[in-house]
C-alpha cells in the first residue's frame, strides 16, 4: 500500500509553515508515507475582485488527482496544522478505500449561506444531509481520499474558476458540493485529527493534528504564528535539535513584529518594545 502526505507551500517562507513541513517529515517517516510538498501552480485560475478572501493557491489540491495515479492512498493536511509527535496513524484509523475522510466542522458551524450560494451558481443538491441542526460541511484542512475514491476525477479547475470569484472557501465549498451531489462514500473523522479552535482551547495540545485556522488559539490573528511555532517548539522538545527550534522560534516572533509593524505604522524598534512588554500568547 503507497502511501503520500501532500501539502502546499507555494512561494511562502513563513516559519509556521517551515515548522509545519518539518512535523509532517517526521510523521510520514513515523506512518511509511512520501512527503509531498507542492511548490509551483499547476492549476492557474483568475481571481479578480473576490466578494471573499480567494487564494490562487488553492486549486492546487486538485493535483491529489495526479498523486493518486501513483499512491494507494494521500493524506492531503494544511501548512497551517501541527502533527504532533504523538499523533495515532491516521491511515490506521481509517481504513475504509472508497470512503472520503474530512473533520465535519458543520456540526459546529452554520455553513448554510455557503451552501446557498453554490447552489445558485451550480444547482441544488437534493436532501443536503444535516449534523445537530445544520448541514454537513466538511473542513478541508485534512482529507484522506484513496484512488478507489472518484472525487478528483470529477473535480476540475473550469468549475473553480465558475465560483471561485463568488463563494467563500471556494474550493472547500464545491469540495462539499460534488461530495453531495454524486453520492460519493465519506465520513467525518475525529476532531483529533483536524483539532480547530472553535472546539475551545483545553487539551487541544493532546490531539493528534492541531489545526491553526484563523486566529489559531490566540485573540488575535496576527500572533497565530507565534502561538504556532510556540506549540510546536514545545511539543517536539528534546525530539528536534534545540537550535533548530531556537531559530523557528526566533523567526515566529520576528514575523509577528514585522505584521505589527505593518499594521500599525510605528517605529519597528517600538513595536518590538511593547511586544516583548505587553503581548501575551
Amino acid at each position: 500500500m503507497k502511501k503520500a502526505i501532500f501539502t502546499l507551500a507555494i512561494g511562502d517562507t513563513n516559519p509556521m509553515y517551515n515548522a509545519a513541513l518539518l512535523g509532517f517529515k517526521l510523521y510520514a517517516e513515523k506512518v511509511g508515507a512520501d512527503l509531498i510538498v507542492s511548490d509551483q501552480f499547476h492549476y492557474p485560475i483568475n481571481i479578480e475582485n473576490p466578494q471573499h478572501t480567494a487564494s490562487p493557491a488553492w486549486t492546487e489540491k486538485l493535483y491529489i488527482k495526479e498523486l493518486l495515479k501513483q499512491y494507494d492512498r494521500v493524506l492531503y493536511v494544511d501548512a497551517d496544522i501541527i502533527i504532533t509527535p504523538h499523533a495515532k496513524n491516521i491511515f490506521e484509523q481509517y481504513d475504509d478505500l472508497e470512503t472520503i475522510y474530512m473533520f465535519n466542522e458543520g456540526a459546529l458551524l452554520e455553513r448554510q449561506p455557503v451552501l446557498d450560494k453554490i447552489f445558485a451558481i451550480k444547482g441544488p443538491v437534493e436532501n443536503w444531509p444535516q449534523v445537530n441542526g445544520r448541514p454537513v460541511y466538511f473542513n478541508l484542512g485534512c482529507m484522506l481520499i484513496s484512488n478507489k475514491s472518484k472525487l478528483f476525477d470529477i473535480a476540475n479547475l473550469e468549475d473553480l474558476q465558475q465560483v471561485c470569484n463568488h463563494i467563500k472557501y471556494y474550493e472547500q465549498t464545491y469540495i462539499n458540493y460534488l461530495i453531495q451531489r454524486d453520492g460519493l462514500k465519506h465520513q467525518s473523522i475525529d476532531a483529533e485529527f483536524n483539532r480547530m479552535d472553535v472546539l475551545g482551547a483545553e487539551g487541544y495540545r493532546d490531539a493528534s493534528f492541531i489545526h491553526y485556522a484563523g486566529r489559531g488559539y490566540t485573540n488575535s490573528s496576527l500572533k497565530r504564528e507565534v502561538r504556532f511555532v510556540n506549540d510546536f517548539c514545545e511539543l517536539n522538545k528534546g525530539l528536534i535539535a534545540a537550535d533548530t527550534l531556537a531559530d523557528i522560534k526566533r523567526s515566529g516572533w520576528e514575523l509577528f513584529i514585522n505584521k505589527a509593524h505593518k499594521r500599525y505604522k510605528l517605529p519597528r524598534t517600538m513595536v518590538d518594545y511593547l511586544a516583548k512588554k505587553f503581548v501575551t500568547i
